[in-house]
């Protein structure tokens, strides 16, 4: 599928494909996955100690769920949310089949 150039008025060719993490961020989430690794182990005790707190430090539970979702979005990718609409923006429209099976084929069922 080849997009039109707004400028050029012509196809797009060559590029990377849409969607394709340039080199640098390739390399930005590999990092943070081999450091997320490495200290899997700490970041739990980190977290439990974010949350029930730590010498001066006061307890906090709700900045450790914080801290573990913008984790996770290094561990996941994001989801987009996505709308399904029927017919010109309109409803959904759904048909449901129910459909009666004769399981022993006596015609009784």
């Amino acid at each position: 599928m080849s997009t039109v150039d707004k400028t050029r008025k012509r196809p797009k060719t060559g590029g990377r494909v849409a969607g394709t993490p340039n080199k640098a961020t390739k390399e930005f989430r590999e990092t943070i996955t081999k450091l997320l690794d490495d200290n899997a182990d700490n970041v739990g005790l980190w977290l439990q100690q974010v949350a029930e707190g730590h010498g001066e430090v006061k307890a906090d539970p709700g900045k450790a769920l914080d801290l573990v979702a913008k984790l996770a979005e290094y561990a996941a990718p994001k989801l987009n949310r996505t709308e399904h609409t029927g017919k010109d923006g309109g409803p959904m429209e759904t048909i449901t089949r129910i459909e009666l099976v004769d399981m022993d084929g006596d015609g009784e069922d």
